[in-house]
């Protein structure tokens, strides 16, 4: 695709930054050392020893480059000169599965308009660049606003795949699960669990990012992640998930979905919150200890609104456990 120069330019940076983290990360997949922790970072994540590799060669990256802002989910917000622009980066989404020497992980990278004082205006719906870089597998996606999506998977052009499933008995899909507590969790998801277990399958595998990707494949049917939606509507839950996140709320976050939301979009797929919300509002940089939210990615509307209606009887079990 022909790009105007500035998006062009901004474009192949994130391609370029996203590769350089990819390299540096690749030796240490599965590696025993990179399950060690070292601590915990800006989202209250812990961090582990994989990260902080990814973390200084993204920082090293970004040093080169001039005026620049970026957040990165162990650093936060750095801002350096005059930047118009702000990277939105998780080095690695998938930390988990990396640290395994499993494939489920990637370098997301969001590009955004900047200025200084403005990041707290900054939403989701005003990225207009988004890059995801498989680390294990030679495969990236990559999209620029209302300009379409491209999918490359080892070096070949791919189209969208989106899967034209409308029934729930036989989808292949997966959720977020990390630091979500498991039971209230399976309380909302477990009919759709149930009726897909057979002729499906359901799959947690660490990464939103990658999940999404493979949505856009259509190797899996859909992404639920549905965390912030319990936490924010059931206040006794909520305090389990701060203790199970060691003081945080783990949900996802507006760097782990970004750039895969607006692949997606730009794909085809359907992207919205928990509540059928599109994600555009939510805030781009996180403050205060939140910004987390809830996702699902669908490949057709129909499916979309089957699920959204699974959800909502889900939500309403749980509330007669717990209300």
């Amino acid at each position: 695709m022909a790009y105007d120069e500035r998006t062009g330019t901004l474009l192949n940076l994130a391609l370029e930054f996203s590769e350089e983290i990819r390299k540096a990360v690749v030796p240490y997949l599965g590696n025993p050392s990179s399950k060690d922790l070292r601590g915990h970072g800006a989202s209250g994540d812990a961090t582990f020893s994989i990260d902080e590799i990814a973390e200084t060669v993204a920082a090293s990256f970004l040093e080169q480059v001039g005026d620049v802002a970026y957040y990165t989910e162990d650093r936060g917000l750095v801002v350096r000169g005059k930047p118009d622009y702000i990277l939105v980066v998780d080095p690695i989404d998938g930390t988990r599965p990396a640290a395994a020497g499993l494939e489920a992980c990637c370098v997301s990278v969001a590009v955004a308009p900047y200025a200084a004082g403005a990041e707290e205006s900054l939403t989701v719906g005003d990225v207009y660049i988004g890059v995801v870089n498989e680390i294990k597998n030679k495969a990236r996606y990559l999209a620029v606003k209302d300009e379409g999506s491209v999918i490359e998977i080892n070096d070949l052009p791919v189209k969208p795949a989106l899967s034209e499933k409308h029934s729930l008995d036989n989808i292949f899909w997966t959720l977020g699960f990390r630091g979500r507590p498991a039971e209230p969790l399976v309380t909302v998801l477990s009919e759709l669990i149930d009726m897909s277990s057979v002729g499906g399958g359901v799959f947690d595998l660490g990464s939103a990012t990658f999940c999404i990707a493979r949505v856009l494949t259509g190797e899996l049917d859909l992404y639920i992640d549905v965390g912030q939606r319990i936490a924010d509507e059931i206040e006794a839950i909520r305090r389990v998930f701060i203790r199970i996140g060691h003081g945080s709320i783990l949900n996802n976050y507006p760097y782990d979905l970004a750039a895969a939301a607006l692949i997606a979009r730009e794909s085809g797929a359907i992207v919205t919150d928990a509540y059928g919300r599109e994600l555009d509002e939510y805030p781009l940089i996180p403050r205060h200890g939140g910004g987390q939210l809830s996702a699902v990615v669908s490949p057709n509307p129909v499916l979309h609104h089957k699920v959204m209606s699974e959800i909502e009887a889900g939500m309403d079990r749980l509330k007669e456990r717990y209300c």
